[in-house]
Parts: C-alpha cells; structure tokens; sequence
C-alpha cells in the first residue's frame, strides 16, 4: 500500500469513528504517527489501535486521541495542559491546534524520547516536564485546555483550579480496571459543567515520578 492509500485508509478510519472536526483531521494528517511509534510494532502504527511503548504505557488508539481532540475544540491562541505525554503523538496533534502545550510525564525516559521526536517534527512550540502531571503547573496557569490521558476516580482537584473560566478539561474517570467514562468539563463563572462523552479504556492517572 502506498503512503497516499495508507493515508486515505487512516483518515476514513477517523471518520467512521466520529471524528468529523477539520482542523483535527488536518492536523492528525499532518502529524504522522508513524514517527511516535517504535520497534517491533512501527508497521502497525496506521491502525486503529493502541500499542505498546516504554515504560509500560501505550499510546492511544487514534480515533480515541481524534475524539478527545475534537471535544477539548481547542482554538489558535489557546495555552494547553497535558498530562500524561506518553508517546508524545497526542501532544503533536494538539501542538497543530494550539499556541503552546506544556506535556508533563512521569518517566523520565519517555521525556528524554520525546523531546528526540519533537526536535525531528520541528514542533517547537511544546514544553515536556518530567513530573507529577496530577498537580498540574502551577506556574503557568491558568490554562485554556487541559487534557488527561490517564483515569482518575474524579477529575483532580489541582487541575480544575488550573482551568480558566471558560475553558474546556477532557478526561477519562473511573476505576481503572473497569470501564471508565471520557468527561468533558467546562468551567463556568459559578462552577464547573461536566458530559460525558463515551466509554474508554485508560492506564490509571498514577502520583509521583516513575522509575525509568
């Protein structure tokens, strides 16, 4: 199959998934997952499926990562938080979308790997921290987006005061070893909005730094 079909198949993938967004299938067009996926499963990074990386983690399956994108409706001048940079592609895909993303991970190894992509891609716009992503960062908040790419049982309390009013956080909650829901919470004047999306399935949102 030739680049051009496989990017024809990938993009019809999303589509049929529900991600309709333009922006977002032009950015996930132009971001090639290809380059966030290594070893033994680099022929696979087209499918529509998660796969393994380091560290024990995974990155997304892309409809999922479209979905999330699609409802966090991020605008051009929007400063973004996520947590949980894993691969990196999410990070990518919001960088084509956004003024500035700030990624935070919990393994340092996984940074140090990112950081080699997003150097390659020319996406210079993206901040990666090694941290503790679920007390978000305080010293750039607040934020217009926040994005989390691990469950926790209730969106964090941290990242909620970091969310501007007016801004859009999208998030899996629940157990982590059952079926989560995908949130999206609003910020209002007098409180906070939530709807819930769709059932997903993510590695729980875990404190402190890994070991890697």
């Amino acid at each position: 199959m030739s680049d051009a079909e496989r990017k024809m198949q990938f993009l019809y993938q999303l589509r049929s998934k529900g991600v309709t967004d333009k922006r977002v299938l032009t950015a996930m067009e132009k971001i090639d997952r290809g380059a966030f996926v290594r070893g033994l499963f680099a022929d696979r990074a087209y499918e529509d499926m998660p796969l393994p990386i380091n560290c024990g983690q995974t990155i997304s399956q892309p409809s999922v990562v479209g979905l999330m994108t699609q409802a966090l409706n991020v605008q051009p001048r929007d400063k973004v938080l996520e947590v949980g940079t894993g691969s990196g592609y999410q990070a990518a895909i919001l960088s084509v979308l956004a003024r500035r993303v700030y990624t935070v991970e919990r393994h340092r190894r996984l940074v140090n790997e990112v950081r080699e992509v997003f150097e390659c891609q020319n996406l210079p716009n993206i901040t990666v921290i090694t941290g503790d992503g679920s007390h978000g960062l305080p010293d750039q908040a607040p934020f217009d987006r926040i994005l989390v790419t691990a469950a926790a049982e209730d969106p964090p309390g941290p990242l909620l005061a970091q969310l501007r009013v007016g801004g859009i956080m999208v998030l899996p909650v629940g157990q982590s070893d059952a079926v989560q829901s995908l949130i999206k919470v609003t910020r209002t004047d007098d409180g906070f909005d939530y709807d819930e999306l769709r059932p997903v399935r993510f590695v729980p949102l875990l404190e402190g730094l890994g070991k890697e």
